[in-house]
């Protein structure tokens, strides 16, 4: 798979030699998506294998927050890996992070569980998630720059679209394998042990991905800097202690990633969320659905990618930025319309209100689960959280006992604060009971009546939702290679991509949800990704520049 310049043919197109690149390149990505995303897709079942010392709200923020966290520390793999591509080289950086990708993931899969090691369990999940997060934050800039200085000018926006496919790829495998396992041994049983079983196969996908790596060379534009003695001695230096380039970094993060991130996941992670925990359709139907909008939708980064070759990236990607921050709304008020109509029904007859003094409410957030929310606010929220019943805020006058309003009916909430354990437990239970049955005989369902449920209007909007992810993600690629130097290429384009991605983006679900259990609106935590896209629209319209026709020698 020796590659060089020559394999251009004369019309610009790329030979055999260069198809190989892509593919080894996408390959590997692809690969390492897959084991990034199994924890995403597992959170709910991760979150009681690992945190059951925790409420059940914690629970699920917490195991969130533990998929951020590989997320979180995406930049400073950046800026490690970043540093060895352009100093050592493309090929043999995003060969390490490979193996440290998969080696983590294989651990994740054999890792004892809360009730049998106690918080030891939680505590090495998420070093596992940490290695993931520094592993993925050294593989897409060298990847990314790697095919891109291998493209033909006019035509870099086209080949590394194959890149950004990789992370639809990587969690479409990752669904189909999570689906097939689960349906092959039932969800008692998937819950209990068997959902370890596609963190196991990661190592036989590690094992193709490293040998198909090891038969490539390094890219011809690299190779010819470093014979001519033009590589970067020092690339963080030159990268972010110099303002010129620096200042460029900040607008590829403020005007390019930050909204192309948040679109990406509340397109895939945050939808999928949305339905199994707002809508309460039955988990693998909802991954089917999302996996259903992935294969209708993937096919448009590429067509995105060759656009942007046309009329330029920032065009393609700042149309998708304003699309999502006008939309997104209108969008996932459908997925309720057709996926549970009876939620909607029953929010519009008898919508519920939490009346009390905002004073006594609190963001119910216990990392630890040493807190207990006493007071009569956060007992009446705490309860319509847990059954997922939306509703709406009433301020009262100071000291006033909260009350939930469900249609005509009134239920008045406890103080719980001078109260015994036994004793809170039993008003609590009490209270618990009336407002179910309450919300039960007012029309809030439990679950997702399959026989209501819209799919083919649930998959139309889902593949609005994946469209978007194309427009945006299909030119990053291209776009942040040309915006800096071949000799600190790797470094300055993979810290904004992380930064946006791993902050602005992972947290993005965990933020909406947080958001949503806040104010019990269960379209809150849309503000997030609206409010970002918005942003990366202005900021890119007047400050980024375009790059299309940019030598990447130059």
């Amino acid at each position: 798979m020796a590659t060089t310049a020559s394999s251009l043919h004369a019309d610009g197109t790329l030979g055999t030699s260069h198809k190989r690149v892509i593919f080894a390149s996408s390959l590997g990505t692809v690969f390492e998506w897959y084991d990034f995303y199994l924890y995403g897709s597992l959170a709910a079942i991760i979150g009681k294998q690992f945190f059951t010392g925790l409420n059940e709200t914690s629970q699920f923020i917490f195991a969130l927050l533990a998929f951020a966290a590989g997320f979180f520390v995406r930049p400073f793999g950046a800026i490690v890996f970043g540093r060895v591509g352009d100093l050592i080289g493309r090929k043999y950086t995003f060969l390490i992070t490979i193996v440290i990708m998969g080696t983590s993931t294989f651990l994740v899969g054999v890792l004892p569980g809360y009730s049998t090691i106690g918080v030891a369990a939680p505590v090495l999940l998420i070093v596992l998630r940490l290695l993931q997060g520094l592993a993925l934050g050294g593989e897409y800039g060298g990847a990314a720059t790697y095919v891109a200085e291998h493209a033909p000018m006019g035509k870099r926006g086209l080949y590394t679209s194959f890149i950004q496919i990789t992370a639809t790829f990587g969690l479409f495998l990752s669904l189909l394998v999570i689906l097939g396992t689960r349906m092959g041994m039932g969800n008692e049983t998937f819950e209990s042990w068997g959902w370890r079983i596609p963190f196991l196969i990661s190592s036989v996908l590690v094992g193709i991905s490293v040998y198909i790596r090891l038969q490539l060379q390094e890219s011809p534009v690299f190779r010819q800097m470093k014979a001519e003695g033009k590589h970067s001695k020092a690339p963080l230096t030159e990268a972010f202690g110099r303002w010129s380039n620096l200042k460029l970094v900040i607008l590829a993060l403020f005007g390019a990633t930050a909204g192309q991130a948040v679109i990406w996941y509340t397109g895939q992670f945050y939808a999928l969320y949305f339905l199994t925990q707002s809508l309460k359709i039955e988990g693998t139907t909802a991954n089917l659905l999302i996996a259903a909008a992935l294969l209708i939708g993937t096919p448009f980064f590429v067509f995105f990618g060759w656009l942007s070759d046309k009329i330029g990236r920032k065009t393609v990607v700042l149309t998708g930025c304003l699309l999502a921050a006008l939309t997104l709304f209108p969008i996932f008020k459908g997925l309720t319309h057709f996926g549970n109509p009876a939620v909607e029904a029953a929010a519009a007859s008898a919508p519920v209100v939490v009346t009390a003094d905002p004073n006594a409410c609190t963001f119910q957030f216990d990392p630890v689960g040493k807190k207990t929310f006493t007071s009569s606010c956060d007992v009446a929220k705490s309860v319509l959280a847990k059954k997922g019943i939306p509703y709406t805020n009433a301020a009262a006058p100071a000291g006033t006992l909260a009350t939930v309003k469900i249609g005509d009916e009134v239920i008045e909430s406890f103080e719980g604060g001078q109260l015994d354990k036994a004793t809170f437990a039993a008003r609590n239970k009490e209270f618990t009971a009336k407002v179910g049955s309450q919300v039960k005989a007012a029309g809030y369902p439990e679950k997702a009546d399959p026989a209501q449920t819209n799919y083919p209007m649930l998959i139309v909007l889902l593949s609005i939702l994946v469209l978007y992810v194309t427009i945006v993600y299909g030119p990053i690629a291209a776009w942040l290679v040309e915006m800096f130097p071949t000799r600190i290429r790797y470094t300055s384009m993979s810290l904004p991509y992380h930064i946006g991605n791993g902050w602005f983006g992972g947290f993005v679900p965990t933020i909406g949800f947080m958001l949503v259990a806040w104010k019990g609106d269960i379209y809150y935590g849309l503000w997030y990704p609206v409010i970002v896209s918005m942003m990366t629209f202005l900021v890119g319209l007047f400050f980024v520049r375009e790059t299309k026709d940019v030598p990447l020698e130059h």
